[in-house]
């Protein structure tokens, strides 16, 4: 079920530090997230698709259709796709009739996994005709220009990057006026019994999975703990509109297991 809400004045939580992020549970120095972040998705890219269906039992299929159905794509929009390095985004967007597409990633081994489905898909059309562009960068500093797209996604990523702060604000700068941002991400359970069962699967269920599928238990470790010290709803809301965004709301999926968070760059 979906709930469409209007930002509110949250209460917003404690900042971190300039010296310090959080990864997971822990506290790591701010200059050596990005590089932690990178090995672990590094090490995960090849099982990262296939570990998603695991997970959710295919239930990120509909978030993500969820995602395309509120952005509505339109021939000659043009998507800059953060984080979204295996191509599932950019994918979705360009077959509901989307154009050009920049996929931008942290991490050199995802986006390899996403420009081999391409090729193996046969969407060969270079960026300039309206094809895929594969990007290595960090959503804090984005390689492109100002005002340079109609619509930016970011799809599971938000939270792992070290400052989100300066993520939003960095969307907002390469949005053009009239420009959509949204943002799919894993959020906080908002209904009672779901909340403690979805916790027990977290911690339980999930480092099993990776350790079996991706050979990689401290990576779904990392996932549950990210999870957990990601902004809930309405401080993450406040935080987009802050940076600029303007009519910012959220929808919660799957009881907000997930949210779906947008804004508009006026």
């Amino acid at each position: 079920m979906q709930t469409d809400k209007q930002e509110k004045q949250p209460t917003m939580q404690a900042q971190h530090s300039e010296e310090t992020a959080p990864f997971g549970f822990r506290e790591v120095r701010a200059a050596e997230k990005h590089g932690l972040v990178q090995t672990l998705f590094g090490g995960v890219a090849q099982n990262y698709d296939l570990m998603n269906d695991l997970m959710s039992g295919g239930v990120h299929r509909l978030w993500k259709s969820a995602m395309m159905d509120w952005l509505a794509p339109r021939p000659g929009m043009r998507l800059i796709d953060v984080a979204g390095g295996t191509g599932d985004i950019a994918f979705r967007f360009q077959d509901r009739g989307g154009g050009p597409v920049m996929v931008c990633d942290l991490t050199p081994e995802m986006l390899a996994v996403g420009r081999d489905r391409a090729i193996d898909k046969g969407r060969l059309t270079p960026y300039a005709g309206g094809g895929l562009a594969w990007v290595s960068g960090n959503a804090e500093s984005l390689p492109v220009a100002d005002r340079s797209f109609d619509a930016y996604t970011i799809a599971f990523g938000l939270r792992n990057v070290t400052r989100i702060d300066k993520a939003l604000a960095e969307a907002h700068r390469v949005l053009k006026p009239g420009g959509r941002f949204l943002c799919l991400e894993f959020s906080h359970v908002v209904l009672p019994v779901l909340d403690r069962l979805y916790d027990a699967y977290s911690f339980s269920v999930l480092p099993a999975l990776g350790q079996y599928v991706a050979k990689d238990r401290d990576a779904y470790v990392y996932l549950a703990e990210s999870i957990r010290t990601f902004p809930p709803q309405e401080e993450l809301a406040a935080r987009i509109r802050a940076v600029g965004f303007e009519r910012v709301s959220y929808r919660n999926l799957s009881g907000g297991i997930a949210a779906l968070h947008s804004g508009w760059r006026i």
